[in-house]
């Protein structure tokens, strides 16, 4: 496959280790930077240079977007997702773990425990909002962030105040968040792909600071997870629609939160600490990804007691293509369409004698096992190898190598 690496950083170690996962495993590999992309957009589809030049061949993506490029990174994603390029995380994913907040709403949302937040743009409701936390100390985050960049602990109310005051003046949107205080700096990190915890470390912060991030010093050793913790960091990358996720674990009275979703996790802590290869595990995934058929993981929900929902387009190829629903493979799996979108017409509760055809957008609920077999086996084909020709004057368009466009 060709490959691309998508960092701004593309020196860091975390790059150099996927590059070297990929190469091992035989692919051509690329680290791009996304500030370096320019964005066509017009009626005839979605196009990109990279530094002015086509783009070339790529078939799949790692995205590794920095916080400070979000906007613009994500963007980039979503056009390389247009283009038929298979994002290891999706953009919507990438946006959403990003914003601390629409995170945090994401899983409460999905019952999935976390410290009580809250978010006040009013001074007047910044003590009201701390009390109902249960009073100070409390931690005061920045929205977007990572590595421990933009959090801060207020030990007093004055305090909280005062930074919520300094902030706001700054134009910065701060979460406030109930400091688990028996946690005492300590957290797990549980790197996630491809629904699964391939590796897991303790992370304790050094001596005044409370912040347990490996690139603010804290120590870290390996740590075999619990059914329940493993349980909990699966669910939260899942729900966020993240196929590689680092999730951040805390301990509480109450049980184990969730205090973050990473859709950029870094490798060399992890690595070191476990002396397992996260890099392979995320090629590993790319490829499986590639080999199964395209399904929309931000619309895949994992229900309770193993059932599920899932989107699948059916393909030209496919051998759904063609087949009356009542004599398809639906009536051998315990599945059943919810609907199907056909261009603009959406047809609910299909009845048997529905011919599926190329293009519908099935909706599925069943057993997890049985939707599984279902993606495997009748997916849509994904385009690949999507390149991008030098922009030319309007009126002069050509088809650009590998099944992309000039833009």
């Amino acid at each position: 496959m060709h490959i691309a690496i998508l960092s701004n950083n593309p020196r860091s170690d975390s790059c150099a280790r996927l590059k070297a996962a990929c190469q091992v495993r035989g692919h051509k590999v690329r680290t791009l930077d996304p500030l370096h992309f320019a964005i066509f957009i017009d009626e005839t589809g979605p196009g990109l240079l990279y530094k002015n030049k086509a783009l070339g061949p790529l078939d799949a993506a790692i995205p590794r977007i920095g916080a400070q490029i979000t906007f613009y990174g994500t963007a980039v994603v979503r056009q390389l997702e247009r283009m038929g390029v298979l994002c290891l995380n999706p953009s919507r994913a990438i946006a959403s773990s990003r914003d601390k907040l629409r995170a945090l709403q994401i899983l409460s949302r999905h019952a999935i425990p976390v410290p009580p937040t809250a978010i006040v743009k009013s001074s007047d409701a910044v003590l009201p909002a701390i009390e109902q936390l249960g009073g100070a100390p409390v931690v005061v985050k920045l929205i977007e962030g990572t590595q421990g960049v933009g959090v801060m602990l207020a030990e007093s109310l004055r305090a909280a105040r005062a930074i919520l005051e300094t902030l706001e003046s700054a134009h910065q949107n701060v979460l406030i968040q109930r400091f688990i205080s028996e946690s005492a700096g300590t957290d797990i990190r549980a790197f996630v792909v491809g629904g699964r915890v391939v590796a897991a470390m303790r992370r304790v912060a050094g001596a005044d600071e409370f912040r347990s991030n490996f690139h603010r010093g804290a120590s870290v050793e390996p740590v075999q997870l619990c059914a329940e913790h493993e349980a909990l960091a699966v669910r939260a990358a899942g729900v966020l629609g993240l196929r590689v996720a680092g999730v951040d674990l805390v301990e509480s009275t109450q049980g184990p939160l969730v205090l973050e979703v990473n859709s950029s996790p870094g490798l060399v802590g992890i690595e070191g600490a476990t002396g397992i290869d996260v890099g392979q595990a995320i090629v590993e995934q790319l490829e499986q990804t590639m080999d199964v058929p395209d399904i929309d993981i931000l619309r895949q929900i994992v229900l309770q007691d193993g059932f599920g929902i899932v989107e699948i387009r059916i393909h030209e190829g496919s051998a759904l293509n063609g087949v009356h629903l009542q004599d398809s493979v639906f009536g051998s799996l315990d599945v059943k369409v919810l609907s199907i979108q056909r261009e603009r017409m959406r047809l609910t509760q299909p009845a048997p004698a529905t011919e599926l055809a190329a293009g519908d957008l099935l909706t599925c609920y069943g057993a997890a096992e049985d939707l599984q077999r279902l993606v495997q086996e009748h997916g849509r084909q994904r385009v690949v190898s999507p390149a991008c020709a030098r922009r030319r004057p309007p009126g002069r368009r050509r088809a650009a190598p590998g099944g992309g466009r000039a833009p």
